[in-house]
């Protein structure tokens, strides 16, 4: 039986190096100590802020006191990843999550003290810094508490952490999966890691099995899951309710000043065209010999699956030549994360599941990945180092203050590299069956990027709203509302699997309100600029780093609009259903 390696079984050069954080834990343990007086330092400043210059020196210690207690979490964090059933980590993530609290606690004074100082102190030229930060201050009055207030949600932030706290332990260090045969009938321990590895195989009765074993473990811990997402909805109605908010999607929004309609034209201009999906899956069902298709099947290739496996190195080739158009010095940079100990490649045991992108302004960025070799792992790759280099640039661009740029931008830069490597690749062959599986792979990608993650998004509003009516949200419920989406969704060519309606429950991004909408706006965003790069070359490119370098010195709305891009009306969506149109009718006439 393939089982997970250990940690220690992995080769260093495969690993991310978090030593050029901490190299050790009495390097960690003497930032812990400074931060901590820092955070005393900081309660000190409440009484002694009466001008503009006393204003400014909080900020500075703000600013530094955040930027630690970031370094701090942020490896704690991901050394936890590394193996989640690591005790020593576990504590050592403890106590910089307390830490973070007890920081944010420690200055959650600033914005009421803000709002009542005179308006010649918050206006003075001295302070011109922070004039983005003071104005988004100034913008959110209404909805800002007494100091009392805001120290008291400060400090309940870490009990209402809860929910995310013990779905993250559940999902990545205590869930057990079956064992099920591969395509050669050998036992093989199904994970996380290697399910769309299963989903993808030629072979149906693979893929079934992995499809059971999956949600049949999800379904024996429905009652518990849904426990724990409720709590978590409940909480984001409590923040919402506390500052004054309509709703929870209304708070949530507020942050990174867009107002609903961003939402709404995502979902309306989505339900307006389900029909494209539908015969999608109608395409799909028609290359695989059935009149119906199972969820199961969903994943799988319709051309000529490549069953290549691409070593780590490849993949890095494939993706270095394939952003080549957005410049030299992009391309250095990305050949810097790739040999500097900033990814760590391969699943071992206990390793948080899936991939992302993090890192301080104090360090450069880390990719955590779960390789197992595939063409779609490459594009992950892509799309993860379009998230570090948006935080490179970003970070050796802005103060720390405006380095952090918002989440709502967050997934452009990422999807950006994706489709610049499909267009890339679809532009070198000229092979029938090549350009058919090339085209198949990017309507995958924009199925499960837009179409599925807007119908995340209704379930997430939906949700929310239900609890805001009083309506039962029990984990039968939960699966029924779930199941009547997904059937909507995938339309009349594909069986709507009861065991599917247990997918709700091993979402993560659940657990962070109103954030799947996201990557659906990105990639349409994304699209636009693909588009742009590719009819104007240099200039779309020149504006596209700038954004990249834009950090969050302004609202996100507004820095996608300097590339042209504007996601406040649906137009964006719009084109990008275009883009899926013109390639599922080329796509359907070749298959």
């Amino acid at each position: 039986m393939k089982k997970l390696p250990e940690r220690h079984e992995i080769e260093d050069k495969y690993k991310w190096r978090l030593g050029d954080i901490y190299k050790d834990d009495v390097a960690f343990e003497a930032d812990f100590l400074k931060a901590g007086g820092m955070c005393t330092e900081m309660l000190n400043m409440k009484e002694r802020v009466k001008d503009a210059g006393s204003l400014k020196s909080c900020l500075l210690l703000y600013e530094e006191l955040n930027c630690l207690t970031d370094n701090l979490f942020s490896f704690a964090r991901m050394k936890m990843d590394e193996d989640n059933s690591d005790s020593g980590s576990q504590v050592r993530l403890g106590k910089a999550r307390e830490l973070s609290v007890r920081a944010e606690a420690a200055a959650s004074f600033i914005e009421p003290l803000v709002l009542g100082l005179p308006k010649a102190v918050v206006s003075d030229p001295a302070l011109d810094g922070y004039r983005k930060f003071l104005n988004e201050i100034l913008r959110r009055k209404a909805h800002t508490l007494s100091a009392e207030g805001e120290e008291l949600l400060a400090k309940s932030s870490e009990a209402t952490s809860g929910p995310q706290e013990i779905f993250s332990m559940f999902n990545n260090a205590d869930i057990k999966f079956p064992v099920i045969e591969d395509e050669e009938g050998a036992k093989v321990e199904l994970t996380k890691g290697r399910y769309i590895t299963f989903m993808e195989s030629k072979d149906r009765n693979v893929r079934k099995a992995a499809f059971d074993a999956l949600y049949d473990t999800y379904a024996g811990y429905k009652n518990t899951l849904a426990a724990a997402y409720t709590s978590s909805i409940k909480a984001m109605k409590f923040y919402s309710e506390a500052r004054g908010y309509a709703s929870s999607l209304e708070a949530s929004l507020d942050a990174d000043n867009i107002t609903a309609d961003v939402y709404d034209n995502l979902v309306g201009v989505i339900n307006d065209n389900l029909g494209l999906l539908h015969r999608y899956v109608k395409v799909r069902a028609g290359a695989l010999g059935m009149d119906r298709i199972n969820m199961y099947d969903i994943y799988v290739p319709l051309v000529g699956q490549d069953d290549t496996r691409y070593s780590f190195e490849q993949a890095c080739d494939t993706v270095a030549e394939s952003l080549g158009t957005l410049g030299g010095e992009y391309v250095s940079l990305l050949g810097k994360g790739f040999e500097s100990g900033w990814i760590d490649v391969y699943e071992n045991k206990g390793k948080t599941s899936g991939a992302y992108s993090w890192g301080t302004y104090m360090s450069h960025p880390y990719v955590l990945l779960n390789y197992q070799g595939t063409l779609d792992n490459i594009f992950t790759l892509a799309h993860e180092m379009g998230h570090s280099l948006h935080t490179y640039y970003s970070c050796a661009t802005q103060p720390y203050i405006y380095s952090g740029y918002k989440i709502f931008v967050a997934e452009v830069a990422s999807t950006v590299n994706e489709i610049l490597m499909i267009r890339r690749m679809l532009a070198k062959t000229t092979d029938a069956g090549k350009r058919a599986y090339l085209i198949n792979h990017f309507l995958e990608t924009f199925r499960g990027t837009v179409f599925r993650q807007t119908m995340f998004a209704e379930f997430e509003k939906q949700c929310h709203g239900n609890y805001g009516r009083k309506i039962p949200m029990s984990g039968d419920d939960l699966c029924s509302v779930y199941h009547g989406l997904n059937g909507k969704y995938h339309g009349s060519s594909c069986e709507n699997d009861e065991k599917i309606k247990y997918e709700w429950s091993r979402i993560p991004h659940y657990y962070r309100s109103f954030y799947v909408y996201k990557y659906a706006t990105g990639f349409s965003a994304a699209a636009a600029i693909v588009r742009m790069i590719e009819d104007e070359g240099k200039p779309a490119v020149d504006r596209y780093i700038e954004f990249l370098k834009a950090g969050d010195s302004a609202y996100p709305l507004d820095i996608l609009r300097k590339t042209g891009v504007d996601l406040s009306t649906p137009a964006p969506i719009e084109a990008g259903m275009r883009m899926f149109a013109e390639l599922l009718d080329e796509f359907a006439s070749v298959i």
